[in-house]
């Protein structure tokens, strides 16, 4: 027990003690941060008389002599001697041709016209009930000469005003084609002549180790810049914004502004929309995006259809509550899914309630709403699943027909 009633187990120690008298080993000692790190002492160079190195070199001589003699004879008898014999270098082939590769220089040059600045502006009210602009920064990349920019969902989500500014300097007002919330997804639109379009890669042929190029507007104002890296990690499922998602990890420089940049491989090819960063402040290289294989799926949609379709609804409008602030002001006593409002017909008819608060999909529990579009995105529109949820204390068991998602 110390001088603060502590109780400490000295029985086993998990730091070596410098200095200690029963370790006879020298150190020397570094004192960094909170922590003593200790090294062995350099020992002293040792170095040999003359008269050894006289011994020395003789016995080297003889035995040389003797290797030599014995190398010639073993060299006849394999008749070696007087002949020469080509010997063949074993070909290896390299796994895809570096003919088609690119160099950073070449990859840069080819898609940093494709790559834009995006600023936003959101208009806000404040609790005096005053309106105030809040702006935002991020990029985007050009995927068709029509002028379809796609970018990530929260760089221009709540925006009143988006604007684009091209490589050369032009700014243009951009319109929102669509947004995927679930897998931050967007696309905009810009309307201008002459534009460099990126082209679609394969994401799903990267492995660990494949050379990539970063290229966005960091920290919002230095637009066109581009980093190198590696894919250090495939399929990495993180939580971003509260939203699951299955991601690339690289350790190109990613910062924020990156946002909705593009991510490419070394033949030039789009396989990747940035999203994320580490933000800890003892953590470096750890950037993600999202694979375009996913990416262009979702973009093509919404180009075509103004949102993602196929996708299953239940037919409420929801909130996370996720502290106890939160749960006080909807006059709850738990954390989870929220139901706000029934909007749907179907959910209705499934006896689902305002107040309710959503405890599992079929087996799936069901705590964030992230889980909830997790657990959806198992299913399809018109089939009919098992929701359970919590009122008034009791769990109750419905089965409701999915809709398809409108947003």
């Amino acid at each position: 027990m110390d001088n603060w009633d502590n109780n400490f187990d000295n029985r086993s120690p998990n730091f070596i003690m410098v200095g200690d008298s029963t370790d006879k080993t020298e150190h020397q000692s570094y004192q960094g941060s909170d922590y003593e790190y200790a090294i062995p002492k350099k020992k002293e160079p040792k170095y040999i008389t003359r008269k050894a190195f006289i011994i020395t070199l003789i016995i080297c001589m003889i035995a040389t002599s003797g290797l030599t003699i014995a190398g010639y004879t073993l060299a006849s008898n394999m008749g070696v001697g007087g002949t020469s014999k080509t010997v063949s270098a074993t070909n290896y082939t390299l796994a895809k041709a570096t003919g088609s590769e690119k160099s950073v220089q070449e990859i840069i040059a080819q898609n940093e016209n494709a790559v834009v600045e995006i600023k936003t502006e959101a208009v806000s009210r404040d609790n005096w009930m005053q309106n105030y602009v809040t702006e935002g920064a991020g990029s985007g990349v050009i995927v068709d000469t029509k002028g379809y920019i796609l970018t990530c969902a929260h760089v221009v989500e709540g925006s009143n005003k988006i604007m684009v500014t091209l490589k050369d300097g032009t700014e243009l007002e951009a319109t929102l084609v669509g947004m995927d919330s679930q897998n931050d997804i967007a696309v905009i639109k810009i309307k201008a002549n002459n534009l460099t379009a990126a082209t679609y890669g394969d994401s799903s042929e990267l492995s660990v180790g494949s050379l990539v190029v970063a290229i966005g507007n960091p920290l919002g104002e230095l637009g066109g810049s581009a980093s190198t890296g590696i894919i250090s990690a495939l399929d990495r499922e993180l939580t971003v914004g509260n939203k699951n998602l299955t991601l690339l990890q690289t350790d190109a420089s990613i910062n924020p502004g990156n946002s909705g940049g593009g991510l490419f491989d070394q033949y030039g090819n789009l396989v990747g929309i940035v999203v994320a960063k580490s933000t800890g402040s003892d953590v470096e290289g750890l950037g993600f995006a999202i694979p375009i294989k996913e990416a262009a799926s979702i973009a093509k949609d919404l180009i075509e259809n103004g949102r993602v379709t196929g996708r299953a609804a239940i037919g409420v409008k929801i909130a996370d509550i996720s502290d106890a602030e939160t749960a006080l002001q909807y006059g709850v006593k738990m954390t989870g899914v929220y139901i706000q409002e029934v909007t749907g017909s179907n959910a209705k008819s499934a006896g689902l309630q305002a107040g309710d608060m959503i405890y599992y999909l079929e087996d799936t529990k069901i705590e964030t709403s992230s889980d909830l579009q997790s657990a959806l995105s198992e299913h399809k529109p018109g089939e009919t699943v098992k929701l359970t949820v919590i009122r008034n204390n009791k769990t109750v068991d419905l089965k409701v027909k999915l809709t398809e998602s409108t947003q």
